[in-house]
């Protein structure tokens, strides 16, 4: 993989630390790392930004790599498309299931929710497994928000210099943890609300 190679070479020429590259290419240094070792390669927008900062052209940059290039960016964009289906059935199932599992219980058929609760445990586990492998793929192309992953898996160019790029790539990995939790939690606690209410309407009528 040359691309790697040239990255590291015109580097070095220009007498950058891995740090200072990732500041100047709004990526991290561990991104600047696996485009060097060959891990992974720069989307169409890191790729004009390192052709700025070396005085080099793209071309240049990727001769020799432009097929391998092509397919490990395309297997990157079935795989996000495909954990995005994975985890947005997930979702929805575990929402229904709470849903129903809360209406369940206020009509009275709590000696019936077993299979409801196991269903509903399988779905929020398959979530959080579809999630978790879609935190890493993000992390090995330095992709952080939802606009960042849209553009990558269409091939445009990934614009991480935005307010809501810098304030999340300042926010710790365990706050992101936090809050994805209390998303879910908080859905969860609607789909019980929705449920309930449904229940308790139909026992109105």
């Amino acid at each position: 993989m040359e691309l790697g190679a040239h990255i590291k070479e015109h580097r070095a020429n220009l007498g950058l630390s891995q740090d200072d590259l990732a500041e100047r290419i709004y990526v991290s240094r561990q991104t600047i790392s696996n485009w060097e070792t060959g891990r992974t390669y720069p989307d169409v927008q890191s790729l004009l930004l390192l052709s700025t900062v070396f005085g080099a052209t793209v071309d240049s940059l990727i001769k020799g790599d432009v097929e391998e290039m092509e397919k490990v960016m395309d297997d990157a964009v079935k795989k996000f498309n495909m954990l995005g289906v994975v985890m947005g059935v997930s979702m929805l199932a575990f929402f229904a299931l709470v849903v129903w599992a809360a209406f369940q219980w206020s009509w009275g058929w709590g000696e019936h929710m077993a299979p409801t609760v196991v269903f509903i445990c399988i779905a929020l586990l398959v979530l959080l497994i579809a999630t978790w492998h879609a935190e890493k793929l993000k992390k090995e192309h330095d992709l952080i928000t939802y606009r960042e992953v849209l553009a990558y898996s269409k091939g445009e160019p990934v614009d991480r210099d935005t307010v809501q790029g810098r304030r999340e790539r300042a926010m710790k990995p365990w706050v992101r943890g936090v809050r994805t939790s209390a998303q879910i939690l908080a859905g969860a606690a609607v789909g019980a609300a929705i449920g309930y209410g449904i229940g308790w309407l139909a026992d109105m009528l």
